[in-house]
């Protein structure tokens, strides 16, 4: 069955939530991989969301985390506030699942602004729960379409901290957690190396070259000694991932491609 790149990565990301982990779920590209996890490769993960639902299972994407969908299908929903201290906090979150606007080397997120901070070219959604997930939850995964634009050498603002400036950054600034543990593009996997922290390609999508990633990355990006191939999506995660977007885009007035 024919994919998309955005479907690979869509795939490639919902394959590394384990089952039975707790994940912390931001809205758009990590909620879609979250759920499409659930759907097939981790039944029993358990996804939470910042506004309360705990063990959420939407039929459609939500479309923010106020969307009913998310209430009506949980387990259970509590405050926000306990959310944040007793579950994220108290060390309860496998793993934070975020999007990002631009990310570094070592794994720092933006979504604030680009450009300088008082007279932005362009004025990002903002932090929302990112920072705390990133800084509490046991492990990370982002996921982004990869370019030049948004794989910068310099941050024009570090919203949420993942490595730091390498090395042992993270344990310095007092961090919890392993901290970002996986970048997943529409292009490949990065992971980040054992000392440095800086992530490097582990493994490219399949018919992407070396030279499409260092075309998109705005860094010297670096390549693992052993570099895998990820497996193509299967007719199963396909048929998931296309039935979920179908759902999505009739329950908001979308059309198909825009869930």
């Amino acid at each position: 069955m024919a994919y998309s790149t955005n479907e690979m990565m869509t795939v490639a990301a919902a394959r590394r939530l384990k089952n039975g982990s707790v994940c912390f779920v931001g809205i758009g590209l990590p909620s879609k991989a979250a759920n499409l996890a659930r759907l097939t490769s981790s039944p029993d993960v358990v996804l939470i969301y910042e506004s309360g639902p705990i063990g959420a299972k939407p039929t459609v994407l939500p479309l923010s985390i106020g969307d009913g969908e998310l209430a009506e299908t949980a387990d259970t929903v509590v405050p926000t506030g306990e959310i944040f201290r007793y579950w994220l906090q108290g060390g309860r979150i496998d793993v934070g699942f975020l999007g990002a606007a631009q990310v570094d080397r070592f794994g720092n997120i933006n979504t604030t602004v680009v450009g300088d901070y008082h007279q932005p070219k362009v004025r990002l959604p903002g932090a929302g729960g990112a920072p705390e997930i990133a800084g509490s939850a046991k492990s990370v995964l982002i996921i982004l379409k990869q370019s030049a634009r948004s794989f910068v050498d310099k941050l024009d603002f570090i919203t949420s901290v993942g490595h730091g400036e390498g090395g042992d950054s993270r344990k310095r600034l007092g961090l919890p957690g392993a901290g970002p543990v996986g970048i997943i593009t529409d292009l490949c996997i990065m992971e980040p190396e054992a000392g440095s922290n800086e992530f490097v390609v582990t493994a490219l999508h399949p018919g992407v070259t070396r030279e499409q990633v260092i075309a998109a990355t705005g860094w010297a990006i670096r390549f693992a000694d052993q570099v895998e191939y990820t497996a193509e999506p299967t007719d199963i995660e396909l048929a998931a991932l296309r039935d979920l977007e179908a759902r999505t885009a009739a329950a908001h007035g979308q059309a198909p491609g825009e869930a």
